[in-house]
């Protein structure tokens, strides 16, 4: 992902792999139900700039039904706070369970409390990832299991089913985290906005610094869709789980507009 101003063809990419380029062709379209140049086309920086060109794409958000796709992620996604005190406590008193599962865009960690889900991150290797967490819940009791939030979460990735019932997720973070994380649920899978359109929705337009600080708080990759905030520019930006990745999804999720019967895995 991070050659796609290269323009590579079918050849170069399918020999990075040891593939051949039919055979190549074949598997990708599998995974993005689009070619590798009809994937790579959506990666471009100018195609996001044209999106951005089209409308206010939070207004228009905004406007969706109920019935529309574009807005489950604010149906199926419930936020919780977790109080500063129990915060402060360092998990103290909270049994986290956690398990790994993979995903089209990489491992996943899951951690859970009884309450509702606490961290959802990608991961290149178990260890780090459980080091991470445990820095925010160093006095909690960790235990490898699953769940049934664990399964709605892991159908949800691996067969794109969704939830009957919405996935709580039990978040510490402050008032204007929470604000900027509600917002960032009522974008559209497929669509972008700035990191300025945001801040407007919240009603703070200058605070366009402090959103980006907010987002790079979000302890729920994907569920709460960071990945589709860029720069006013049209750049893609920073990810706290690799900049390549956010604009492998970008990309995935835009040729599933071009081919919305397929799945996420």
């Amino acid at each position: 992902m991070e050659h796609f101003e290269e323009q590579p063809n079918l050849d170069v990419l399918a020999e990075r792999v040891s593939l051949s380029p039919f055979h190549f062709q074949k598997v990708f379209r599998t995974w993005a139900g689009v070619s590798p140049k009809e994937f790579l086309q959506f990666v471009t920086v100018t195609h996001a700039k044209h999106l951005l060109k089209e409308s206010n794409l939070l207004d228009t958000t905004y406007s969706l039904g109920l019935s529309s796709t574009g807005r489950l992620h604010d149906l199926f996604v419930k936020l919780e706070a977790m109080t500063p005190g129990e915060f402060k406590r360092g998990g103290e008193g909270l049994i986290l369970q956690y398990e790994v599962f993979p995903s089209s865009f990489g491992e996943i960690l899951l951690v859970s409390s009884e309450r509702g889900i606490q961290s959802l991150q990608f991961i290149d290797t178990l260890e780090q990832g459980i080091s991470d967490t445990k820095k925010e819940f160093p006095n909690a009791i960790w235990k490898e299991g699953s769940s049934e939030e664990h399964k709605k979460i892991k159908d949800y990735f691996q067969k794109f089913l969704i939830p009957e019932t919405p996935i709580p997720l039990y978040l510490y973070g402050t008032e204007f985290q929470f604000k900027v994380w509600k917002s960032l649920l009522k974008i559209p899978m497929g669509n972008l906005c700035t990191y300025g359109d945001i801040a407007e929705s919240i009603r703070q337009p200058s605070a366009q610094r402090a959103v980006g600080t907010a987002i790079g708080k979000n302890p729920i990759a994907y569920l709460i869709p960071c990945h589709r905030v860029i720069q006013t520019s049209g750049l893609f930006g920073g990810y706290r789980w690799n900049p390549n990745r956010k604009r492998m999804i970008i990309a995935w999720e835009q040729s599933k507009l071009v081919s919305p019967n397929n799945e996420l895995s």
